[in-house]
């Protein structure tokens, strides 16, 4: 009966009746899916480890420790952050009570941000092999997804990888609660549309939105671009009179409202955050990058692939053979959003989604001045296009249509030695991620930055004083927030408000009486702006010297002294 056209009838033919199934035969066995929960468990936990420990080979800087910072206040009762002026992204809603709620098990620590980075990452691979793994029609396929989907993430690229993708706190963040609307979307597609739906992703957008001005560009965007394509082409195959084509795509069009009602929700929630003295936002100037300029951004092309592990620029042995190997990964996704744009309305709306985003983000990065920022701008495109590769890669077979469609794409299968070919070939590549991110765990722990000088200044009880940003919040970390250093600007010894409290500054509350001076060479290092720091302060009264520091002593309150704003 295998074989019968649907429509078809039969006469019943007289045989023996079937016996009974046996108890729990026919549904999944809840012992079964106990055993899942607990193999994602067991591998989240796992994941954890190994990325918590991968974060650990990258220098933490003063940019998360200001995080930990934010997350100390908000743990104390400092619920709105007031007197706080964030960075350009406020992370105030989705990481910010991550971190909080880390710091109450762990501490006001070095190694709390690195546990944070490693389960952020590990958040983001687990969703993207959920949202992979929806809809997916049998346990071969969506064991194929979840190996393709966890594969193009599993292993950061060593170096600035891990810092764009693990350590840094940055738009990775983002792509989990994003990950999660997509999933919730694409399991109210495969049922009945529910008008509750719209209302919900509207909500959790706009919570996302506050904490993440991007989520316009991968998020809100990419919804009501999808959404007013599907209202176009749903328009043209209806049939009736105007008003009946159009109701008939009330969902697509409430999709489409949810993202406008988004943007307008988080709107409000920052007015009101802001009239109840909540934290202040810092706004980057953002521009297109002009024609002419235009070439210069094409560097930015090795930032793109080093979030999928694969910028090979520069180097060699181990890490260039695991940069090549990353480069099927980079394949795989290329190839994933050809298939959607060749065949866009054939795609699933989380699909459609997945690639409007992950395109807009890439356009943004290479043809405005972000480009010159770090690659975790673009850090969600890995998420969202592993989920994208393993969903549209492996599709055809399993939903194919019954009937004689079916049979042909049945005949179009490749020949057997070919497929065996393929799948060990799989088998390597994946082997060889595995084994990358064996070999990376290993590396050694770098120390965060500036640990020498936290000591240093504890051991000559100066508690309190200022430096420029790279050489500030890390000091106070490092310390375990025992010795406090405050950032200043350094082409006007301003207070630097980014990612800092501005209470910090009143000379009111707090008394410093020294200034670090730092010669190493780099963006991140150097600091030695000593024409503006006489002028300003006038000449110290001692002058001690530790390694790459010169530690500048007064016997005033510097703070007292600070230029206004």
């Amino acid at each position: 009966m295998g074989g019968l056209r649907t429509g078809e009838r039969t006469r019943p033919r007289p045989g023996p009746v079937p016996a009974a199934p046996e108890a729990g035969e026919g549904r999944p066995s809840h012992g079964r899916r106990w055993a899942v929960v607990g193999a994602y468990l067991l591998a989240g936990i796992g994941l954890w480890v190994a990325y918590a420990r991968l974060s650990q080979t990258y220098t933490l800087n003063s940019d998360s420790a200001n995080i930990l910072l934010m997350g100390s206040d908000v743990l104390h009762g400092n619920l709105l952050l007031h007197n706080w002026y964030v960075s350009d992204v406020s992370f105030y809603p989705t990481e910010l009570p991550q971190y909080a709620l880390l710091e109450g098990f762990f501490g006001l620590r070095a190694e709390t941000a690195h546990i944070a980075a490693g389960m952020t990452y590990t958040l983001a691979l687990l969703f993207a092999v959920l949202l992979a793994r929806s809809g997916s029609t049998s346990g071969r396929q969506a064991l194929i997804r979840t190996l393709i989907a966890a594969g193009i993430m599993l292993a950061p690229q060593l170096g600035l990888g891990v810092f764009a993708m693990d350590l840094s706190v940055g738009h990775l963040g983002t792509a989990v609660p994003l990950l999660l609307i997509w999933l919730l979307l694409d399991r109210a597609d495969r049922s009945a549309p529910r008008r509750w739906v719209p209302v919900l992703v509207a909500v959790l957008l706009a919570w996302v939105q506050v904490a993440d001005p991007i989520v316009y560009l991968v998020g809100i965007g990419p919804l009501g671009i999808v959404s007013a394509l599907r209202v176009i082409q749903g328009w043209k195959k209806a049939q009736g009179s105007r008003w009946r084509r159009l109701t008939a795509q009330w969902y697509d069009l409430s999709l489409g409202a949810a993202s406008v009602a988004a943007a307008g929700l988080a709107w409000i929630a920052n007015h009101v955050l802001s009239a109840l003295g909540g934290f202040t936002v810092n706004r980057l100037p953002f521009h297109l990058t002009p024609w002419s300029d235009l070439h210069n951004n094409w560097q930015a092309k090795w930032k793109l692939l080093e979030v999928f592990g694969a910028n090979y620029s520069g180097l060699s042995g181990v890490q260039f053979t695991l940069a090549l190997l990353h480069l099927v990964s980079v394949a795989i996704v290329v190839g994933a959003l050809v298939w959607v744009a060749w065949r866009f309305f054939a795609a699933s709306r989380v699909d459609q989604i997945l690639a409007v985003a992950i395109v807009l983000n890439i356009l943004l990065f290479l043809f405005t001045n972000a480009s010159d920022l770090a690659a975790h701008e673009v850090a969600i495109i890995a998420p969202f296009g592993a989920a994208l590769a393993a969903r549209v890669l492996v599709r055809a077979r399993d939903t194919a249509p019954e009937g004689r469609r079916a049979r042909r794409v049945r005949t179009l299968r490749l020949p057997r030695p070919v497929r065996l070919a393929g799948l060990a070939a799989a088998i390597l590549v994946l082997a060889g991620y595995a084994a990358g991110l064996g070999w990376e765990v290993t590396q050694p722990a770098r120390p965060a930055a500036n640990t020498s000088l936290a000591t240093w200044l504890l051991d000559h009880h100066l508690t309190y004083g200022l430096s420029g940003y790279w050489t500030s919040s890390s000091v106070t970390l490092d310390s375990g927030n025992q010795v406090q250093v405050r950032a200043l600007k350094q082409f006007t010894m301003q207070a630097d408000l980014w990612m800092s409290d501005q209470a910090w500054y009143d000379p009111q509350t707090h008394y410093a009486n020294f200034i670090v001076l730092d010669s190493k060479p780099g963006f991140f290092s150097h600091w030695e702006p000593l024409a503006l720091i006489k002028k300003y302060f006038g000449t110290p009264a001692r002058i001690y010297y530790a390694g790459a520091y010169t530690i500048l002593v007064w016997h005033r309150n510097l703070l007292l002294h600070i230029p206004p704003r």
